[in-house]
């Protein structure tokens, strides 16, 4: 695993003082920036280059950050946090679904913001969550007609495709992994995450499980695989 040092994240944000504050305070943690100041800016750079992780501002000039996100996501599975100052649930849905890989509303703490830049990079630079070890021999998990490919990052249900995000992906290997086990969201956080303590933001838990439910389940008002037990937390049967 690379050093800090050699770790490089691309800001785009068009409020040049919170940009040039990110910089600075990214430089003093140890790591190497690059900034955009608008969407198409961001998008062409965010291509053009090697980044560990994205900011990514929502309200951009000439392109706004949702479709900077999803123009990004048909190409490069870089980590995406998304920080705006927008806080509506609509948006954060909009946002993780565009394939964002999570969501920090403004004003946060630059400690808040770090502790999830190192965990999105760790997580993309190889610590997953594993399969269970029976399992991870021939690289298939599955629940009934849910199949998932973990060699191809496939998941398919009753032989039919099902496109996920990579945090939608995540949750769900680590719950089928752990089948029948309730998991509470600041576990989940933990886990799947890789949030500790109050960095994580609960909501963005149901928010993941809301859209993975929403394309598993036939009925989301009964489903068959994806459930919460009230009080305990989230689980798959």
């Amino acid at each position: 695993m690379k050093t800090n040092e050699k770790k490089k994240i691309l800001i785009v944000e068009d409020e040049k003082n919170i940009a040039e504050l990110l910089a600075v305070n990214l430089m003093l943690a140890g790591y190497a920036y690059e900034v955009a100041y608008d969407g198409e800016d961001g998008l062409n750079k965010a291509l053009g280059g090697e980044f560990d992780l994205i900011l990514l501002d929502i309200m951009l000039p000439k392109m706004n950050g949702f479709e900077v996100c999803t123009r990004i996501r048909r190409r490069l599975s870089t980590p995406i946090i998304m920080v705006t100052a927008r806080e509506e649930e609509k948006d954060k849905i909009l946002g993780l679904d565009t394939g964002a890989d999570d969501y920090v509303t403004k004003p946060y703490s630059f400690n808040e913001l770090l502790a999830r830049i190192k965990s999105n990079i760790r997580r993309s630079a190889g610590e997953l969550i594993a399969a269970a070890p029976e399992e991870e021999e021939n690289h298939t998990l599955s629940v009934r007609g849910l199949v998932i490919d973990t060699a191809r990052y496939a998941v398919e249900l009753n032989g039919e495709p099902i496109e996920l995000t990579k945090k939608e992906y995540d949750l769900l290997c680590f719950l089928v992994s752990n089948l029948g086990r309730p998991y509470s969201r600041e576990e989940l956080l933990e886990q799947v995450w890789g949030y500790e303590g109050f960095y994580g933001d609960i909501r963005t838990v149901d928010v993941t499980v809301s859209r993975l439910r929403a394309k598993i389940e036939a009925d989301t008002s009964r489903p068959e695989y994806l459930f919460n037990k009230r009080g305990v937390g989230y689980y798959i049967k």
